[in-house]
């Protein structure tokens, strides 16, 4: 109902942006709190929905819902390895049009808006996420379609932003309908954080409306801990597969959150019960101020090597990193290549054995 905690827009216009509606919930540290003054007087903004809110320890700081959102006095620090904007879309080199960014050859990434419902400390575009000016209507959007069009080569749209998912309704089909009308575009996949923080967002009506506005969309969820596997996280998911929309997931690797085998395990059997396919895992992006929430890259492949074997293979992602200035995804893991000899190669196998295999003459 309109007005209720469980109607989407009241999540939205409810959510949580200042120190005086954190101190009321959260027990908060002093880092925490010259962390949200830091916020507040220019910084990457706060967003915490009643939802969202609703999953943190009040009393416990290294809560895994609570530091994914509630700012902290290390966001003023930089450490080496840090980039304003880590996966290089204001470089010249990938800004096809306004809004729209390629990195790679058969797709593009459309930024449909700059709003969340809930603002994530490790974003990697807080640069630009937040900044006030919404939603795009599709008319400034146009010049982004019109090159999508000129160029058969590409195939894949991610939507993305901010979130699309908390737009209204209208605007997300219209984008898809656009894109539908585009005969070389065969999928278009809508990154988004809502069925995490704001589930309630998806409606009978806004799945009905993605399903119909192209024939194949993908929705890529963000859930980062077991904790946010709830009733209602469930229920969301529940609507978006029942009615024939394609859910995987993305991942975070972040330090004190989830960078251990058991967390991660937890998390992708629970997406896999969901129906829910596991997709990446991805090495946090090396974004100002985010030191204190990545890893190095030896755990992730630590943690790989341990859920290799013990999870089954559809709960296991791949281990990827998103390379400075663009370049690319890279794929990481455990080296399962002992040697190579001419003719045959030894691979190590979970169990720790090695074992040769033969190639065919």
């Amino acid at each position: 109902m309109l007005g209720q905690p469980t109607d989407w827009r009241w999540q939205a216009r409810s959510a949580v942006r200042d120190l005086a509606g954190l101190e009321a919930a959260l027990r908060l540290t002093d880092e925490e709190r010259a962390g949200i003054e830091r916020a507040l007087q220019g910084g990457f903004p706060i967003a915490i929905t009643p939802y969202y809110l609703s999953l943190i320890d009040a009393e416990d700081p290294s809560c895994p819902i609570r530091r994914q959102v509630v700012p902290h006095a290390l966001e003023a620090r930089t450490v080496e390895g840090d980039l304003r904007d880590p996966l290089g879309e204001e470089l010249e080199a990938h800004a096809a049009a306004p809004a729209l960014v390629r990195r790679y050859p058969d797709r593009v990434l459309l930024l449909a808006t700059d709003r969340c419902a809930v603002y994530c400390r490790f974003c990697t575009r807080s640069r630009m996420v937040g900044d006030g000016g919404g939603a795009r209507s599709i008319d400034a959007l146009q010049d982004a379609f019109e090159y999508i069009e000129r160029d058969p080569s590409i195939h894949d749209v991610i939507v993305s932003g901010g979130d699309p998912l908390v737009m209204a309704t209208s605007k997300v089909a219209a984008i898809l309908q656009r894109l539908a009308r585009i005969e070389h575009v065969m999928s278009v996949r809508i990154g988004t954080r809502a069925p995490v923080t704001i589930p309630q967002r998806i409606t009978d009506e806004l799945c009905q409306a993605l399903r119909a506005s192209h024939p194949s969309v993908w929705i890529m969820t963000h859930f980062n801990h077991p904790k946010e596997l709830t009733p209602a996280s469930s229920e969301a998911l529940a609507r978006l597969v029942d009615h024939g929309l394609v859910v995987m997931n993305q991942s975070v690797l972040l330090r004190g959150i989830n960078d251990d085998a058991s967390t991660l395990e937890a998390l992708f059997r629970g997406l896999v019960a969901r129906r829910v396919r596991p997709y990446y895992l991805l090495q946090a992006d090396p974004v100002v101020g985010t030191g204190h929430l990545r890893t190095p890259l030896a755990r992730g492949v630590e943690i790989m090597s341990q859920l290799q074997g013990r999870l089954t293979g559809i709960a296991v992602p791949k281990l990827v990193v998103d390379t400075p200035e663009g370049r690319g995804k890279v794929p990481i893991g455990p080296d399962a290549i002992v040697r190579r000899e001419p003719g045959r190669t030894i691979l190590r196998t979970f169990r720790g054995e090695e074992v040769e295999y033969i190639d065919p003459p």
